[in-house]
């Protein structure tokens, strides 16, 4: 059948191609094999680019439909894949085996299921391997296990919404651009459609060499973006719409391979920032090198339990697969998939988890969010000068400024957590430079805490914008901050752990000040810090309840529900010594305590939910930065407590990854914890709580400005004997270091040594 002609609509010409809006040509669509329920899936990253699909490799359009919506292969917040579906003679595989366990790429093992009349079950074996480098690969390696010749009909099928990231999660949107079809003119006044190639035609060109499908979208901004899909190994018999069909006859035992490449292009540049390869073969070659890399670099730890080393080696690699360029720079993304780009609160914290592990994060981390330090007045972005940025994205609903994240700053704590992370970098690194570069930067952001404190002497939040976020703390979603009736608060808010984070950057910047020789700003910094002390205390604290207020609301009233904030204070020195054990010794209870971790809401709150994102889950960055808390407190064993609590969850995780959050239900006898249903898996700062409990552990405090490290009194858990660091960074200086467990003792020793630094070891 020869594709019907038609005149000639309004056409986009993009290098030396021509499109027009896809409803002008209608093509024949490959139907998706129906799903009951949403499907288990997997996920794998590469710098800016990732890829969620189900076990079998597919992204199936129904899948979409039943309740999988993160599905599809990303890149600058846009979905440029929203279908990619193998079947075999209309069917879909039957799944044998598969594993994202290298990070960035796929392998599935499949077969055919029983085709009546013409395939029994199981005789041919499927092998799929998808790899992202800059792009993204497959190869499909296809065997006939029978002992007969065979003929069947594969089908790869394709499709792209481009949607919007924020679109996919749900954001309502009465306007979006428009799908493109790539056409072929055959006169000024006639155009056919470039994807119907049928199989009668296919044979009469054998001289088509490679094969080749585009999809493509222009958004409300002008910009075009494409998907271009290019064939490799052997070419598709034709094509059905956007559906590649491959007719094989093979002999027994007879082995064939096809393939692709996916490039993005953003106005026919390319959408990644990695430099993608031709072959699946060298994107591999060259994923495993840059890890290789990566692995040098960083504090190689393990300890003597294997079970302990599976954990540790994926909080390794998801490191490094969360690391994300942006234009020279290079940090880690928040989480996939709906947090992959740059935050403020969430970077600025795992940059500070895993300063053991490797400070150049925290250094490109600092280093990146001062170029986006706020410069104006901004009520639609809640940009102020001085203010460290919230969010970033780069996808059409931001470039149409429908939302306010080109960048958004509606976050009242990125911008002490930067002061703090500045301090502690330097503490580990004496980087001069860095810290000589960044200083007016520092200088800028206490201005804007000073600025935004005037009024009420604390550091508060309140939207400014109609796009932005009601509330502006690590707990961010909407429900989040209510008293003890369950009612949600109004006003300005004044979180509790924010003021703790002011006085630890008030404290720190005030040595640095000092050291510049700027006495006069460390005294009032100092005196400040003091004055912010003695207010919090007084007017945080509930004295019915024997603990700290989640926040004061804008009536300057207490916030009064039991929750996990109080416990980030614990380890920055805000409360009197009494008022941090009564803290401690609360949020141990079995209300906030579930036995896996540490709660965020009292589970006898009217509001608690052990299935809400703030109001009664489970994190695991909350409750290692809380064990962090305890170990300064000296309740050495109550910190191993949440360890164990949370290793426990995380090593009956898929991968031995702890996800973003969980479900706050009671852990009770071998009941496994509870999945939170869209949690961020990987996440950085749950990858990071790896890193913060080992250094909670091991409590290490490095002074590399005086050329010292102290080791105070070590304590491995029962469940590890022995736990080593070799590579550790402290200044110049390289050690390698060996814990060991005695009883309740644990001893250290230097073992290696390159540098001068002096290792001191408290008992």
């Amino acid at each position: 059948m020869t594709p019907d002609t038609i005149p000639t609509p309004e056409k986009i010409l993009l290098d030396g191609k021509t499109f027009v809006p896809a409803d002008q040509i209608p093509i024949s669509e490959w139907p998706c094999v129906v799903t009951q329920r949403p499907q288990p899936t997997l996920t794998v990253k590469d710098d800016d680019l990732f890829l969620v699909t189900d076990t079998l490799g597919n992204i199936s359009g129904c899948s979409l439909n039943d309740g999988n919506p993160s599905m599809g292969l990303f890149c600058s917040d846009t979905r440029f894949l929203s279908r990619l579906e193998l079947q075999i003679n209309g069917y879909s595989p039957v799944l044998l085996s598969s594993t994202a366990d290298k990070g960035f790429s796929l392998s599935i093992l499949c077969t055919n299921p029983r085709i009546e009349d013409h395939l029994q079950p199981d005789i041919i074996g499927m092998r799929r391997e998808l790899a992202l480098n800059g792009a993204l690969f497959e190869e499909i390696e296809v065997c006939n296990y029978s002992t007969s010749n065979i003929n069947f009909e594969l089908s790869l099928s394709f499709d792209a919404d481009f949607a919007d990231l924020f679109e996919v999660r749900g954001h309502d949107r009465p306007h979006r651009g428009r799908l493109l079809r790539l056409v072929e003119p055959i006169s000024d006044e006639i155009l056919i459609p470039h994807v119907e190639v049928h199989p009668s035609e296919h044979h009469q060109n054998p001289e088509v060499k490679e094969q080749s499908l585009i999809l493509a979208y222009q958004g409300l901004d002008g910009m075009v973006m494409e998907s271009r899909i290019k064939f490799q190994h052997r070419q598709p018999d034709y094509f059905k719409g956007y559906t590649a069909l491959w007719r094989f006859e093979l002999a027994p035992h007879e082995k064939q391979k096809l393939g692709y490449r996916i490039n993005l292009l953003t106005n026919n540049k390319s959408s990644s920032t990695v430099s993608a390869p031709v072959t699946l073969g060298q994107a591999k070659a060259a994923e495993v090198m840059e890890e290789q890399h990566w692995v040098q670099q960083i504090t190689r730890i393990r300890a003597d339990k294997s079970i302990f080393n599976r954990a540790i080696e994926r909080a390794e690699q998801d490191m490094y697969l969360l690391r994300q360029s942006f234009g020279k720079h290079k940090t880690v993304s928040a989480g996939v998939p709906w947090f992959s780009t740059l935050f403020g609160r969430d970077s600025i914290i795992t940059a500070s988890q895993t300063l053991m592990l490797n400070p150049e994060i925290a250094k490109e981390t600092l280093t990146l969010l001062a170029k986006y330090q706020g410069k104006v007045d901004d009520d639609w972005r809640e940009e102020e000068p001085g203010k460290i940025l919230h969010e970033l994205r780069f996808g059409e609903l931001s470039r149409c400024q429908e939302i306010p994240h080109t960048p958004y700053y509606g976050t009242v704590d990125a911008t002490p957590l930067w002061l703090m992370l500045y301090s502690e970098y330097y503490a580990w690194t004496h980087d001069g430079e860095t810290l000589e570069n960044l200083w007016s930067y520092a200088l800028a952001g206490m201005d804007w805490i000073d600025r935004n404190m005037r009024d009420t002497g604390y550091l508060s939040y309140f939207r400014r914008s109609k796009r932005g976020l009601a509330n502006q703390g690590w707990k961010d979603s909407g429900d989040c901050i209510v008293n003890r009736k369950g009612e949600l608060a109004n006003g300005t808010i004044a979180l509790c752990e924010v003021q703790a984070y002011v006085y630890s950057a008030k404290l720190r910047l005030a040595e640095i000040a000092r050291m510049k020789k700027r006495l006069d700003l460390a005294d009032l910094w100092i005196e400040e810090a003091r004055n912010l002390k003695l207010r919090f205390n007084r007017d945080f604290w509930m004295e019915d309840q024997d603990f700290c207020a989640l926040a004061l609301d804008g009536e300057g009233k207490h916030v009064d529900s039991i929750t996990s904030n109080p416990g980030h204070c614990l380890q920055l020195g805000i409360f009197t010594p009494e008022k941090a054990y009564s803290v401690a010794e609360r949020l141990r209870a079995p209300d906030m305590f579930n036995g896996w971790g540490i709660r965020t809401l009292s589970s006898l709150s009217p509001a608690y939910n052990p299935m809400g994102y703030h109001i009664g889950s489970v994190w695991p960055h909350d409750n290692s930065t809380i064990a962090m808390g305890l170990r300064s407190l000296g309740l050495i064993d109550q910190a191993l407590e949440v360890f164990q609590g949370l290793f426990d969850m995380t090593n009956v995780q898929p991968y031995h990854r702890p996800p973003e959050l969980f479900c706050g239900y009671e852990r009770e006898g071998d009941n496994a914890p509870v999945l939170y249903p869209v949690a961020c898996t990987p996440q950085a700062w749950a990858t990071g709580s790896v890193f913060q409990l080992l250094q909670m552990m091991v409590n290490l405090v490095p002074d590399a400005p005086n050329n010292c490290l102290r080791i105070i009194d070590p304590a491995l858990p029962e469940s590890i004997n022995r736990l080593s660091l070799h590579n550790l960074r402290v200044g110049p200086t390289i050690l390698d270091l060996e814990f060991e467990r005695s009883g309740n003792t644990t001893a250290c020793r230097v073992t290696k040594k390159r540098g001068n630094l002096r290792v001191v070891i408290e008992a």
